[in-house]
């Protein structure tokens, strides 16, 4: 069965991040439970075996999340972005990676360099993914609207 704690953990470390970035009020909460949200989905497709898969998945969810919070808050997108992601940064497989480099052992080292780019990789690809289709969606809307305003719409 899977743990929900570490997503109350995700929730609690997004927060208290929000002071750092100077997020302020609702946004806090909401930026949050950003966070929370991927963590939820890296756990939740636990049964593939395989964490790449997971951050991918876990990204796709936090970022469009991100993106549908900031135009319902009429904010930037960026804070509710960086907020979410920061429970997938890999931050100790870059600790790691750069031990291993440290003492020598370079096939741990490799290993480690490796699967911590693809972590990256799969968070890099999760965020424009969903921000180019964002972005598409609303291109597509606004031409639409436009052809609409001036007559030349075919409806």
């Amino acid at each position: 069965m899977m743990d929900y704690l570490p997503c109350l953990y995700s929730f609690i470390m997004c927060f208290a991040y929000c002071y750092r970035v100077h997020l302020k009020g609702k946004n806090m909460f909401f930026a949050a439970l950003g966070g929370t949200l991927g963590w939820f989905v890296f756990l939740l497709f636990q049964p593939l075996h395989n964490d790449l898969l997971q951050y991918f998945f876990g990204t796709v969810a936090f970022s469009a999340y991100a993106e549908l919070m900031a135009r319902i808050n009429k904010c930037p997108v960026t804070g509710f972005l960086i907020i979410s992601m920061l429970p997938m940064v890999p931050g100790s497989g870059i600790y790691q990676t750069m031990e291993y480099a440290i003492s020598g052992n370079m096939n741990l080292f490799l290993e480690t360099g490796m699967h911590t780019l693809g972590i990256a990789g799969s968070l890099a690809i999760g965020v424009l993914l969903v921000s180019s289709t964002m972005r598409l969606f609303v291109n597509i809307r606004t031409q639409r609207l436009s052809k609409k305003q001036t007559g030349t719409g075919e409806e």
